[in-house]
């Protein structure tokens, strides 16, 4: 029974809308409209540079988890790609949290509310990843279809943190601050890694 390949594509699957959350940091909603102010893009660029890394070890675990899915893997070998995955990602989305904090407030109005939001989301979210994390380390690879149900329930809510993570993210790049941070080399290389696959074939 290969009960944990098609179940795992799932995670996969949830795990690449995951990724987006830092896309949708990289200020790659571009409109092209240069921003004129030193301090935003000064800060732009603080944050874009620290996001980068990060975003790039986000997208080497969801690599990770889908080429899991296409070997003929065992539980056990899911179940450790799987933890380091959400464990690099808990990590990476903490760091990014640290950076837009450390950053300050983007000179815009609420931007200290919008930064404080945005920071309380990112940890938010690496705690979720470090919950799966200890999650998929407890599941029983021994049982094949225990392991598969297991998975599932893992899906299930990385596919809910997929959809329900970014709100405060998106605010805090409306506007100014996004146009910023599309001027920012580090942002537009951190639209580009990663997801290239993924917007090129959205459209």
């Amino acid at each position: 029974m290969e009960g944990t390949k098609p179940v795992n594509k799932k995670l996969a699957a949830a795990l690449s809308g995951g990724a987006v959350l830092v896309l949708a940091l990289s200020g790659c909603t571009s409109s092209g409209s240069s921003a004129s102010d030193d301090k935003l893009a000064s800060w732009a660029k603080q944050v874009c540079d620290a996001v980068q890394p990060q975003a790039q070890k986000i997208a080497g675990a969801s690599t990770a988890i889908q080429k899991e899915t296409s070997d003929n893997s065992t539980p056990e070998q899911v179940q450790k790609t799987d933890s380091q995955a959400f464990q690099t990602m808990s990590d990476a989305y903490k760091a990014i949290g640290a950076a837009v904090n450390a950053a300050g407030a983007p000179g815009v109005d609420n931007g200290a509310t919008k930064q404080k939001n945005a920071v309380k989301e990112l940890n938010d979210i690496s705690a979720a990843y470090a919950t799966l994390q200890k999650q998929v380390e407890a599941l029983n690879t021994k049982d094949q279809a225990k392991f598969a149900d297991g998975l599932k329930g893992i899906a299930t809510q990385l596919d809910k943190l997929s959809t329900s993570g970014n709100d405060a993210l998106k605010e805090l790049e409306a506007g100014d601050v996004g146009k910023a941070m599309t001027q920012q080399a580090s942002c537009k290389s951190t639209s580009t890694s990663g997801s290239a696959s993924a917007s090129a074939t959205s459209g």
